[in-house]
């Protein structure tokens, strides 16, 4: 299938830097969103959590690599993905993709946050990041930036997370992500445990920080 985000001469993403060696850009992609995110911790993007605010998020995080950052991607994809024996999460179609994430982030948005239990709050976070999440509104980037994004989200309604759990354990979220959103139209395997402990976990050890 063709691919636009792609040069016409290698599978590589077409980036700013001139980069068509996939490691390299990997490295250099690490490099960026990460000073990127450490940056939202002390200077966060103000917006009122819906879509157009989630892709001002992945423009922070990726506009240094990538020309298309921030906007939704405009073809449908697959990831192969270990832990569903290589099968591929269904993502949103992209017609779709703003309708759906607006859907979420509305619900997530009328919430009373204040007045659930630890357990709760775990559940509703772990819930609306992955439905967020299987969405995957962006061509590339999609786990680093729904992450953030929800980060910010609890943040703002009085929820003290401890990110640093994220960040030290990447790979296991992105498998609790996936674990969680494996739902396919011949069942439903989805398995939400693995990401409610790792977000209780992070409430918990941000309760004793704050």
């Amino acid at each position: 299938m063709f691919d636009p985000y792609l040069y016409d001469d290698c599978p590589v993403l077409n980036n700013k830097l001139g980069i068509k060696d996939s490691e390299m850009l990997d490295k250099a992609e690490v490099e960026f969103s990460c000073n990127a995110i450490h940056d939202l911790l002390t200077n966060p993007i103000i917006g009122a959590y819906d879509f157009c605010h989630l892709c001002k998020f992945h423009e922070r995080i990726f506009g240094d690599v990538y020309d298309w950052a921030g906007q939704p991607r405009i073809i449908s994809m697959e990831k192969q993905e270990s832990v569903l024996g290589y099968m591929s999460i269904e993502y949103a179609k992209p017609q779709d993709i703003v309708k759906e994430a607006n859907a979420i982030l509305q619900k997530l948005n009328f919430i009373n946050w204040s007045g659930l239990s630890c357990d709760e709050q775990a559940t509703a976070l772990s819930s609306g990041l992955a439905e967020l999440w299987k969405i995957h509104p962006f061509r590339e980037g999609n786990t680093r930036t729904t992450i953030t994004f929800i980060c910010q989200f609890a943040e703002d309604k009085s929820i003290s997370l401890d990110r640093s759990l994220f960040e030290q354990n990447a790979a296991y979220m992105r498998s609790a992500l996936v674990a969680a959103s494996a739902i396919f139209p011949d069942g439903d395997f989805r398995k939400p445990e693995y990401l409610f402990r790792i977000i209780r976990d992070s409430i918990k050890r941000g309760m004793k920080l704050s």
